[in-house]
């Protein structure tokens, strides 16, 4: 049997698995951003304790759930964990007791929030993270009746909390410093971007951009200069695309660049009426409930409209991934974490080969029969060989500068049939490693189904990131490798698997 005793602290020290992943959290309200909180903790391995005195709140949170894996699907191939466990609890007590992060998400009402605050303090004790997700109350504010006030901050997220990154960390007068950081890394821990508002403002820094542009759309839909389809195209197709990549003022070429732009254009022309609002009155009202009930039946949805949201905000996401950049690079971050954990939880359990995540086949991979092609079946195993790579270390770094592992045999067989829409899942077995060659052996199956409807072999060498000649493999990669090798090796050998290749094997030495 393979030592197992100190894999799980080593594979963690090298492979970056976040140590501020909350055991369990306790959420206070289940309304869009509670169930959004919900979602995204649970999605991550961590358990949750919902209270809310709504009867719907389980019906509510099982809704976002569904939407959050629906999404997490489109969004990563990178394996998520064990699903954490939603207990609904009868009082805010058994909600915080015993548990690593509060956040709180009732109604925007301050006396409300203040209430289960100071609950939630005296209940939780002076050891335990309180969170709000207050959209605008200042945190000293929410404070004014805590027993520890110290360990109240706000942490404002963005719906749909489960995809999008951002969440503004703000202190109050009597906020710990300590704190502030364990939130932080918590909130990275889940695949968050924490940005720490420097001073206590009403509103916070996204919300107050917000309401400025949302301020002065109104305007123009009151003054008949645009309607909100109109609106809504002035923005989609032109600075929010900009935007999303570079944020508001990454192209004005630094101190001299701004000095120009704030020379020509700041507040030297009087096209803002932001220190004004409009009067909301009936016929205003009418207008802009006329004009949002006209938008949605031009464009009438084939599925509900938050899928198609997350499906829109997945395709941006995965856009800014590919090159590494602003949310982008905290989605990378969170994947990285991701495989660090499904590696040192196989190292530690030896449990079995590698699941690569469910994957559902597009019809581009069906062939005339109506079944997967050879080319669809071979993708599904330079998958299941990258899902592994990655995990063993091989990333965009070890690319770079070492190399990777390219084919040198492969062999495939189908044992059943494949179509469109079938859930798929792989599983990995590392058949053996050396000091360039690698092979695997992929089993693939229905998803909940053990009989297999297809396998694949490979063969692998490694070559260098300069030549692409065969190199030998970095060291840690080669001894994560050959790990998996030996767990493997006592596990049930899967049928087919070793079957003669043209490449002779040769052992280590």
């Amino acid at each position: 049997m393979a030592d197992r005793s100190n894999l799980k602290s080593v594979s963690q020290s090298a492979m970056g698995v976040p140590e501020s992943l909350p055991r369990v959290v306790g959420l206070l309200g289940c309304g869009v951003i509670g169930g959004g909180w919900a979602a995204r903790f649970i999605l991550n391995g961590v358990d949750v304790r919902l209270y809310n005195p709504s009867p719907r709140a389980l019906e509510r949170a099982q809704e976002m759930l569904a939407n959050a894996r629906r999404a997490y699907r489109r969004l990563t191939l990178a394996p998520l964990p064990t699903e954490g466990a939603l207990t609904v609890v009868g009082s805010l007590a058994d909600a915080v007791q015993g548990v690593d992060l509060v956040q709180e998400s009732a109604p925007e009402q301050l006396e409300l929030k203040q209430k289960l605050l100071a609950t939630a303090s005296r209940e939780a004790g002076p050891a335990t993270i309180i969170c709000s997700s207050t959209s605008g109350f200042r945190p000293s504010l929410l404070q004014a009746k805590m027993d520890y006030p110290e360990c109240l901050l706000v942490a404002h997220p963005f719906q749909p909390v489960y995809l999008l990154p951002l969440v503004e960390l703000c202190a109050g007068h009597r906020t710990a410093p300590e704190s502030m950081e364990r939130a932080a890394a918590t909130f990275r821990a889940v695949g968050m971007h924490p940005l720490v508002v420097r001073k206590e403002v009403d509103g916070f820094i996204a919300n107050r951009l917000g309401d400025a542009v949302a301020r002065e759309a109104l305007w123009l839909v009151h003054d008949d200069v645009a309607t909100l389809g109109e609106i809504d195209d002035a923005v989609r197709y032109s600075w929010a695309l900009r935007r999303a990549a570079m944020g508001a003022y990454r192209l004005n070429g630094g101190a001299d660049g701004m000095r120009a732009y704030l020379a020509q254009w700041a507040f030297k022309w009087p096209w803002s009426r932001l220190t004004d609002k409009p009067d909301f009155d009936r016929s205003f009202l009418h207008k802009i409930a006329e004009q949002a009930e006209s938008l949605s039946l031009a464009d009438p949805l084939d599925i509900p409209i938050e899928q198609k949201r997350d499906d829109l905000l997945v395709a941006v996401l995965r856009g800014l991934r590919s090159q590494d950049y602003g949310p982008g690079k905290t989605l990378a971050r969170w994947e990285r974490g991701l495989r660090a954990r499904a590696f040192s939880a196989e190292l530690t359990s030896g449990s079995g080969p590698l699941r690569m995540p469910t994957l559902t086949l597009p019809p581009d991979w069906i062939g005339g029969h109506g079944h997967i092609t050879d080319l669809g079946q071979l993708e599904l195993c330079r998958r299941a060989c990258g899902n592994l790579l990655r995990q063993v270390g091989i990333d965009d770094d070890y690319l770079s500068n070492y190399g990777s592992y390219r084919d040198v045999e492969v062999r495939l067989s189908l044992l059943g049939t494949l179509t469109a829409g079938d859930r798929v899942q792989v599983l990995t077995h590392v058949l053996g490693v050396d000091k360039m060659r690698l092979r695997i052996f992929h089993v693939l199956a229905r998803e909940d189904e053990k009989e297999p409807i297809a396998t694949g072999e490979q063969v692998l060498i490694h070559v260098d990131a300069g030549t692409g000649r065969p190199s030998p493999v970095q060291a840690d990669v080669r001894n994560r490798l050959q790990e998996l090798a030996r767990l493997h090796a006592e596990l049930p050998c899967p049928a087919r698997a070793g079957a003669r290749t043209g490449m002779k094997w040769l052992d280590d030495t």
